[in-house]
């Protein structure tokens, strides 16, 4: 692989729908934003969709110049999800480990 390349990293984890709002903004100023500041992002993004039985799937993706950048944010182990303290108040599901996905086009 060269280093210069997008690289996209997706977290997934499960909120109550009651919590969407509130759940998004909090991840909006602790994880998008710490994305945001790391160098190599190059952008980042949350998306929802509603699943049955009042919950709610939020998946946080970000696009990074290489994997070596995305070192500056996750640490040496870059497939570990990264938490923040009110995370556990939110969440009933959680992927403990983030995909990471060359983009070819």
């Amino acid at each position: 692989m060269t280093d210069e390349q997008n690289v996209i990293r997706m977290w997934r984890g499960v909120i109550r729908t009651a919590d969407t709002d509130e759940y998004v903004d909090y991840v909006e100023r602790t994880g998008i934003e710490e994305y945001r500041a790391t160098p190599g992002n190059r952008d980042a993004w949350t998306v929802t969709r509603d699943l049955a039985d009042g919950l709610t799937e939020i998946v946080t993706i970000s696009r990074w110049d290489s994997f070596d950048s995305i070192h500056g944010f996750a640490g040496d182990d870059i497939e570990k999800a990264v938490y923040y303290p009110e995370d556990d108040r939110y969440l009933v599901e959680r992927d403990d480990r983030v995909r990471h996905y060359v983009q070819r086009s």
